[in-house]
């Protein structure tokens, strides 16, 4: 559990929940982060739920409660007149199981494709509190809570000695917050994209290549569907974010000028966020279609080398058929054939077949049914 309070220049950790309910803790021009597993937003809730009525003067709506404490909720968003509730899957760490205490599923294919496993990170949006609800073992939120204390000046709360560029740094609210850790999110499918793109590249090799003999077709077969739930998921994603934006568009402008560029900049971020996201679903895609283009270009290569070989099995026939004609009719049970009683006889008919296999070799030759195909 980490409850951060943030302003312009410092932040500050509190080290319980309880305190924060009391009228006055966090001041008018500063916010809180609550970030919670679970498990511990499970057994915080009433202290969660003191501290957003005393600061925001409501609470959270039950169902909305719930979709915090799914682990297998799609990427989503919601909101009320006081809030709003943005779910985001972000990617799981190889040891996180779907539930505690059960391990987790097994995945077959190379260890790229195992991690395409996703865990849901709630994000429930006030206008002076943050509150994320995590999975079980996910580092998202120490990473960016140790980056926000880097950020701020040392000893855990006196102010910067560059104040403008610490609030430069820092959040500058809770939507500018949510933003920046669902960024953080979807860098990590970006990162991720670049594994999977190198793994494909080396199974199209391998396809393409006529003397391998391809066999991890189970490996091929998990790609494909791994790189369509990461479709699936990354279009819930921007389906989320899209209709945060939108929700964003329709509240009128405030009047106050910093209020006002403070709005224009999580627009400016949530277009950012989604641009990252559009990035990845065309990646995905590109790399579906360059796995399916793969497996065909293997199949019709496989193909086109079976032609060549009946081709010079046919070629090899042909010019055997005379031969076997020419030897039929000697091999014929008459008394008078000709040249079966003459001394030279046999080597005119050798002669013969050979005269005839070295055109019929030439003819072939000449319309190229003989040439080697290029590699």
């Amino acid at each position: 559990m980490r409850s951060l309070e943030i302003d312009s220049s410092r932040v500050i950790e509190h080290d319980s929940l309880a305190p924060l309910a009391r009228p006055g803790v966090c001041g008018n021009g500063s916010y809180l982060w609550i970030s919670l597993t679970r498990e511990e937003f499970r057994a915080e809730l009433g202290n969660v739920q003191d501290i957003l009525q005393a600061l925001c003067g409501t609470r959270l709506v039950d169902l909305h409660v719930a979709d915090l404490l799914n682990d297998q909720l799609p990427s989503h968003y919601d909101f009320t007149s006081l809030y709003d509730v943005l779910v985001f899957r972000r990617l799981a760490a190889g040891a996180e199981a779907a539930t505690p205490g059960t391990p987790p599923p097994a995945r077959g294919g190379p260890t790229v494709l195992r991690r395409i496993d996703t865990r849901p990170v709630g994000f429930a949006v006030f206008d002076r509190v943050l509150l994320s609800v995590h999975p079980e073992g996910g580092a998202l939120r120490d990473i960016y809570a140790a980056k926000l204390l880097a950020a701020a000046a040392p000893g855990g709360g006196a102010p910067a000695l560059d104040v403008r560029a610490t609030s430069a740094r820092l959040p500058s609210g809770p939507a500018d917050l949510m933003l920046r850790l669902v960024n953080q999110i979807v860098d990590g499918y970006l990162d991720l994209r670049r594994e999977l793109t190198r793994q494909l590249d080396h199974w199209q090799a391998e396809l393409i290549d006529p003397r391998s003999r391809f066999t991890n077709w189970g490996a091929l077969m998990q790609a494909r569907q791994s790189l369509h739930h990461l479709d699936e998921i990354c279009e819930d994603q921007r389906a989320a974010v899209q209709d945060w934006i939108d929700a964003l568009e329709t509240l009128p402008m405030p009047d106050d000028a910093a209020e006002r560029r403070d709005r224009e900049l999580v627009m400016v971020r949530s277009r950012d966020v989604h641009e990252h996201i559009e990035r990845v679903v065309h990646h995905v895609r590109r790399l579906e279609q360059n796995a399916e283009t793969a497996v065909q270009m293997h199949f019709s290569v496989q193909s086109h080398r079976t032609n060549d070989i009946m081709r010079v099995l046919t070629v090899l026939t042909a010019i055997f058929l005379p031969l076997n004609l020419i030897a039929g009719i000697f091999g014929m049970n008459f008394e008078f054939i000709p040249l079966v009683h003459k001394a030279d006889g046999f080597w005119i008919a050798m002669g013969s077949m050979v005269v005839v296999a070295v055109v019929l070799v030439l003819v072939f030759w000449r319309k190229r049914y003989l040439a080697r195909t290029a590699r």
